[in-house]
């Protein structure tokens, strides 16, 4: 069947290396010499906290973490329990962020793209500090809450375009920053990050989705008035539901761009239903049919549609030996330890392959395919080719804030969707034939029944 699809309700965009400790210490005096707000400097007072917060463990977040508190709408208590729990995580993760982008080279992390990003985390620890610093369960009331909220809501758009500028920053330190060092960085930074503002949105949702606050219109709150959704988690998503979406708004690209929009065909069982994050998955499904649709039309002459399979998998606890698909081991990210893992391990999952006819991937391309700093465009963003080609990949990272139109892709998308992905204890995986097409296999893990 051919996607007609209605626009996406959400768009989710998306994240240690060494230096001298005095580098960091002139960096950090550097800031305070400057004599801006102090929402925007450490001072040693400060420092002294990243330091220590810093090298505490963060907790290993879960699923039931972020449901636990009930469905909404939450009683005054659970609301009043789940801000002190959002607070009691947040600065440990800004610390650690803090830290990692201290211990860059200082002539990188001296770039005005990489400041503007450390400027931001430290304007966000240094508005969480006063809340952290006061006794335990600091938010005793729900003016107390509403304030916490809004600093919530100010870190979250703070931080949006996280990615693009810290891209944009490597690529002028091309120079002093190796390509597989920036892969690094940023595969650590984003799978951080993701957790960072899953944490912060999903109390902001709660909030919005309770009572006495309770607001249909209010963002970010995904539709409150849908009784499925506990905070930003849809315990009855329908993945065919989230790739008509993506595919109606990528053939809208598509056509801006080439003046022609490739069929999609659904197939499978669409009418499978789990639970998961909405956000996730609609970015993750956008950047996985923007590669396939792009390869579909410039590989001239294809007139196959792309044909995206949705497979629910068997419960494991039925079967002593379930089919698994997920990424190989050489192709997972270095940066596993901050995953989230299912309710219920017995849970099954869904596997969703999208299959085009572009032609597949070039076999000298297929193992940098998973590297941030590699890409196969070179006519979409003008001065990507030449000596600097290594870092073509981040020229696609960096000017994803100009509008979304490019149907650039191949190496910016599956690393980021990849870390998406297996954050939740999935994985993609690509097969490619080349001369003929490429299969991609997203598989997504089931979180278990949400009570």
């Amino acid at each position: 069947m051919q996607i007609l699809a209605t626009p996406l309700r959400h768009r989710c965009l998306p994240s240690p290396l060494r230096t001298s400790q005095a580098g960091s210490r002139l960096f950090s005096r550097s800031l305070y010499r400057t004599g801006r707000s102090s929402s925007t400097q450490l001072d040693d007072l400060d420092v002294a906290h990243v330091l220590r917060l810093a090298r505490e463990t963060q907790h290993p977040l879960s699923l039931a973490d972020l449901v636990k508190h009930g469905r909404p709408p939450l009683s005054e208590q659970s609301l009043l329990s789940s801000a002190n729990f959002t607070l009691s995580l947040l600065p440990i993760r800004l610390a650690h962020r803090i830290q990692a982008l201290r211990r860059l080279p200082f002539i990188v992390v001296s770039n005005p793209n990489v400041e503007k990003i450390y400027r931001n985390y430290v304007h966000s620890f240094c508005t969480l500090l006063p809340w952290w610093q006061k006794p335990k369960n600091a938010i005793r009331t729900l003016e107390d809450e509403i304030r916490f909220t809004e600093v919530l809501a100010e870190l979250v758009t703070t931080h949006t375009n996280t990615i693009p500028t810290l891209a944009q920053g490597f690529r002028e330190c091309r120079r002093y920053i190796s390509p597989a060092d920036v892969t690094q960085f940023l595969d650590q930074h984003l799978r951080a990050r993701i957790g960072t503002r899953l944490i912060a949105e999903q109390h902001i949702a709660l909030h919005y989705s309770s009572q006495p606050h309770f607001d249909p219109a209010a963002s970010p709150t995904p539709c409150p008035e849908h009784p499925s959704y506990v905070g930003v988690i849809d315990t009855a998503l329908r993945p065919a539901d989230i790739v008509m979406s993506c595919a109606d708004f990528v053939a809208e690209i598509c056509e801006l761009r080439y003046g022609v929009r490739p069929q999609v065909v659904i197939n499978g069982d669409p009418d499978t239903t789990f639970a998961f994050i909405p956000m996730h998955l609609e970015y993750i499904v956008t950047e996985l049919l923007k590669n396939s649709f792009r390869a579909s039309v410039e590989n001239r002459g294809n007139k196959e549609p792309v044909v995206v399979t949705i497979a629910p998998e068997p419960s494991r606890k039925d079967h002593d030996d379930p089919v698994r698909i997920e990424t190989p081991n050489e192709d997972r990210g270095s940066f596993r330890s901050d995953n989230i893992k299912p309710l219920d391990d017995n849970v099954p999952g869904v596997t969703i392959r999208i299959r085009d006819r572009g032609g597949g991937i070039a076999p000298d391309a297929l193992s940098d395919i998973w590297s941030y700093s590699f890409t196969t465009v070179d006519d979409d963003f003008p001065g990507t080719n030449g000596s600097d080609s290594n870092f073509d990949g981040l020229s696609v990272i960096a000017n994803a804030n100009s509008g979304g139109s490019s149907m650039a892709g191949l190496g910016y998308g599956l690393p980021l969707s990849r870390a998406y992905a297996e954050y939740f204890g999935g994985g993609i995986a690509v097969q490619s034939l080349y001369g003929w097409g490429t299969d991609v296999y997203l598989r997504l893990n089931g979180v278990g029944t949400i009570e």
